[in-house]
């Protein structure tokens, strides 16, 4: 392997990655600044201002210029062009979108493609991006990743020849038809009629990532794992397309070929497209835009209709439908475009409405299923190279019956038409345009009920189908190689020559004309009259018809020959074909004869009589045959009659119904308009809709019964991780920014029970938020789904950790203050105390609090001087200090204490609570006492 990093480097700054990597690597580092053959086992890194790919074995440097933010996509295309399957694409930690194109590419031509891990990628845009696109096949942290490209590299399929068929001359064609048989038994699909090529290559890219080293082992693998099943089948179904893609083919579309569909155009005459392999969608667009480009300038505007068709229906058909792309596609798609058709949100374009609604999507196999009808433009193009010849010529035959006359047919610029130049005539060879060809002769398309079933179902196809001149002329070989080897015609019903088996001219010659292939204008005149008796008598008998002794007089010799007149038939069919023999059976030269009486030659005489019995017993059936359809025509007659009679009873019955089919037009006039009202009201309420969700900064999600998301808003993609390509997965398998392991338990309880859950959940920033769970009910009161709401409540959790902080640490204090404090609430009943209030106090806990403070100890605390604090002082002041109050209490004797009070206010409500600390004073007030006692005695003394 040889590694390339292509990075997003600043155009006027030299980059010092080439060294730094050459510190860490024993591989040598180049840094790319002119171009340069690549060598195994080396590192090679883009330089500034430039842009970078691959052809045949070097890196060239060129120009980045129209390339904006895309080199990585650029490099990858190139690489994928050269080395097809030999290419891995790596995409790591970066902004934006680009590489993800280029992934695709490289998948498509059975390259392996890996992703950095959005977790462990510090820029997740470019990951993500790619993984979402569905072309990753492995998406790992940069430590696995490496460990991957050395596995792969020691794999043999990687070892031989990278995704050549020499890698796969170990598998039985037992083992590969096992492969196949278990794709056709799960999706109904016949791979078969694919390319070998094309399938064992995906076959073999598939064992690559999974380390399976025999298709034997990996065919035991598809038989127990579903999943890896899905993944091949999505894998052969390769989905790769851009728009515009070969953009002077859609300028020649504009015009050469929707001017000459617009003169077969009326107003009222729809304009219509087929775009069968559609992929994702850009294809059909693409054309939509043209079309509606073209039209602009038009005086005539018909009504645009496009058929876009896919097998994959999980993933091709699901993002065509959204019709969501990332903006990587304004490199292909110019701005005026993207301004007039696509709607911008979030880095992404979403098709517009109006363009949407010319489209219908659908899943259709275009090698099984029946094809639409009466289309001007069909547009295959990449999907006939991946098929075998043999499906190509069922497949074109079908677009030809599907155009309306002078339709035309674009393939892509590795296909053509092939043998079919009687059905298609070139318009533009370089382009790969054709139209159908009118004169061209052809059976329709056979696509019985029963077999669509069988396809649909994967079941086994019949093996009869309905006869074709091929299967006459089978038939005819076998039985004249059983009895006969003489030259002869085979004909049908209608006397036309079907086939000319050996040397027939000395019977049969072209007559002077028009050119036609009906057997008696090329039968010789000799011969003309006993061939059609034989032909006669063996419609009418449907049996052998033998005729000897037939001459036929030539220039210089006589021929004698024996006509038979064979019935074939097949029992598939009720139509007839005849097989006319001449057996010579004699060669004489010319003499002249002997005259008779009336000077005619006996021979000749002879002849003419034999012609005259052959004439009368023609005459005679003609006649017989003139008999039997006249009594026909008197009983058609007859049966005529007794229709008119019927037709006249009909027409009043129709009369009458037709009064009554005009009740009901106008009836369904009433409803359509009803119809049209609703819709509109429909379409104002979807509006509505999509505009409150939109809005929305509530990441909200709506589920399905089986727990699949329906519909999310645009908050929900960042913190679920979800995206437009999600709609239809089971949430619980999207990355949510949080883990909720239980969550499709709770959703199933929520949906069980119709009852609202509620729960906390941690991000893995470490936010909180809100899941509520609510039950979806629809107008008839039915539970079908749940609503998933995440609120933001990472605030509100800090706000209420710090406030119950705030509060342990109040109370912490409170509990530990030496002083006595009591907290009161607006009517004076105690809220709480400290325990110094009850130790000091001598008062117990469950007989204080809820007390009103008046009636604490035997109403102890009915003191006239706390009352006038608390009730009168207090309210007109927010807090007093120092207020000494003397009391004695039957408990504790006499106390001194000094008040100290705070009103708190609580909340905008103005509800108050009141704190009292309360000093003992009653030890320093004796003192004070005794002292002053003591200073007064003194004095006296």
């Amino acid at each position: 392997m040889a590694f390339v990093l292509v990075q997003h480097l600043d155009p006027k700054h030299e980059s010092g990655l080439g060294a730094l990597l050459g510190k860490h690597s024993r591989m040598p580092v180049h840094e790319v600044k002119e171009d340069l053959a690549v060598e195994p086992n080396h590192v090679y890194v883009i330089a500034p201002n430039v842009a970078m790919s691959f052809a045949s074995g070097q890196l060239q440097l060129e120009p980045r210029d129209g390339l904006g933010a895309h080199l990585i996509d650029h490099f990858f295309k190139s690489l994928a062009k050269d080395r097809k399957a030999g290419a891995i694409g790596v995409v790591l930690s970066g902004t934006g979108t680009d590489g993800t194109i280029g992934l695709e590419e490289i998948k498509a031509q059975g390259g392996i493609t890996l992703a950095q891990d959005e977790h462990t990628a510090k820029f997740s845009g470019m990951p993500r991006s790619a993984a979402r696109s569905g072309c990753v096949d492995l998406a790992l942290s940069p430590e696995q990743i490496s460990n991957e490209l050395a596995r792969i590299a020691k794999h043999p399929y990687v070892a031989t020849a990278m995704g050549s068929l020499e890698a796969a001359e170990s598998a039985s064609p037992e083992d590969l038809t096992g492969v196949l048989t278990l794709l056709r038994a799960t999706f109904g699909v016949d791979f078969s009629t694919y390319r070998d090529a094309t399938i064992v290559r995906r076959i073999m890219r598939r064992m690559v990532l999974h380390t399976k080293d025999s298709v034997k082992a990996y065919v035991h693998m598809l038989e127990h794992d579903r999943g890896e099943l899905h993944a091949l089948f999505q894998d052969i179904l390769i989905n790769v397309t851009s728009f515009f893609r070969d953009p002077q083919m859609f300028q020649a579309l504009q015009t050469r070929v929707l001017p000459e569909i617009l003169k077969t155009k009326g107003p009222d005459s729809p304009i219509r497209i087929w775009v069968p392999g559609c992929s994702t969608g850009q294809e059909a667009y693409s054309l939509a835009i043209t079309v509606l480009e073209f039209l602009d300038s038009q005086a005539v505007r018909p009504t645009v209709q496009i058929f876009a068709t896919d097998l994959n229906d999980t993933r091709s058909i699901v993002r065509a439908r959204e019709g969501v792309y990332s903006d990587s596609i304004e490199s292909a798609v110019s701005p005026e475009r993207l301004r007039r058709f696509f709607i911008k949100a979030d880095n992404k374009y979403r098709i517009s409405k109006a363009l949407r609604e010319i489209i219908v999507f659908a899943k259709q196999n275009v090698a099984a299923d029946p094809p639409f009808s009466h289309l001007d433009l069909i547009s295959c193009r990449n999907v006939l190279i991946y098929m075998t010849p043999r499906l190509q010529k069922r497949i074109l035959p079908t677009f030809h019956y599907a155009l309306n006359p002078g339709g035309f047919l674009v393939l892509g610029a590795s296909e053509t038409i092939g043998s079919h130049t009687d059905l298609f005539a070139t318009v533009d060879a370089e382009h790969r345009i054709y139209s159908k060809l009118s004169s061209a002769t052809q059976n329709v398309p056979h696509y019985g009920a029963d077999d669509y079933a069988l396809r649909i179902t994967g079941g086994q196809l019949p093996a009869i189908t309905p006869p074709v001149a091929g299967d006459w002329q089978r038939e005819a070989d076998r039985f004249v190689s059983a009895r006969y080897n003489p030259p002869s015609v085979l004909v049908n019903e209608k006397l036309d020559i079907v086939q000319f088996r050996g040397k027939t001219g000395p019977y049969l010659s072209p007559s002077p004309g028009e050119p036609s292939n009906q057997l008696f204008r090329q039968a010789r005149e000799d011969l003309f009259l006993e061939l059609r008796s034989a032909v006669t008598e063996c419609q009418l008998t449907r049996g052998v018809v033998r005729r000897a002794g037939v001459r036929m007089r030539g220039e210089a010799i006589e021929r004698e020959i024996d006509l038979h007149v064979v019935p074939i038939k097949l029992p598939q069919s009720n139509e007839l074909f005849m097989l006319v023999l001449f057996e010579e059976t004699s060669v004489l030269p010319i003499v002249v004869a002997p005259m008779d009486a009336a000077g005619v030659p006996a021979d000749e005489a002879s002849v003419l009589r034999r012609d005259l019995a052959s004439t009368r017993e023609y005459l005679q059936s003609i006649i017989a045959q003139q008999a039997a359809r006249n009594e026909d025509l008197k009983n058609a007659n007859e049966e005529a009659g007794s229709t008119n009679e019927e037709m006249q009873s009909a027409n009043e019955e129709l009369e009458t119904a037709k009064e009554e089919l005009q009740s009901v037009n106008e009836e369904l006039t009433t409803v359509n308009e009803q119809l049209q009202q609703r819709n509109a009201d429909m379409n104002r309420l979807n509006d509505d809709l999509n505009n409150l969700i939109n809005s929305s900064h509530v990441p909200t999600v709506v589920v399905d019964t089986d727990l699949r998301i329906r519909r999310f808003t645009p908050a929900a993609e960042l913190w679920l991780n979800v995206h437009a390509g999600d709609v239809g997965r089971r949430i619980a398998m999207t990355q949510q920014t949080a883990v909720i392991p239980d969550l499709d338990a709770m959703i199933t309880r929520v949906i069980g029970t119709g009852q609202v859950e509620e729960r906390e959940v941690c991000d893995r920033a470490g936010r909180w938020h809100s899941l509520r769970v609510h039950p979806y009910r629809t107008t008839l009161d039915r539970i079908e789904g749940a609503v998933a709401v995440f609120m933001d409540i990472d605030e509100a959790k800090s706000a209420q950790t710090a406030l119950r902080d705030a509060l342990e640490y109040a109370q912490a204090i409170i509990e530990t203050a030496r002083e006595p404090l009591v907290i009161l609430d607006a009517d004076l009943r105690v809220r709480s105390a400290n325990p110094a209030f009850y130790r000091v106090f001598q008062v117990k806990r469950d007989a204080t609090e809820g007390q009103l403070i008046y009636d604490l100890g035997n109403r102890q605390w009915d003191i006239p001087e706390l009352r006038t604090l608390l009730e009168v002082i207090l309210p007109q002041n927010t807090t007093f200090d120092g207020f000494e109050v003397s009391h004695a209490f039957e408990s504790i004797g006499l106390k001194v204490m000094v008040l100290n009070a705070r009103r708190i206010i609580r909340d905008s409500h103005g509800t108050n609570l009141i704190l009292l600390a309360i000093e003992d004073r009653t030890v320093s007030a004796h003192l004070e006492n005794e002292l002053r006692e003591h200073v007064a005695h003194l004095s006296n003394v």
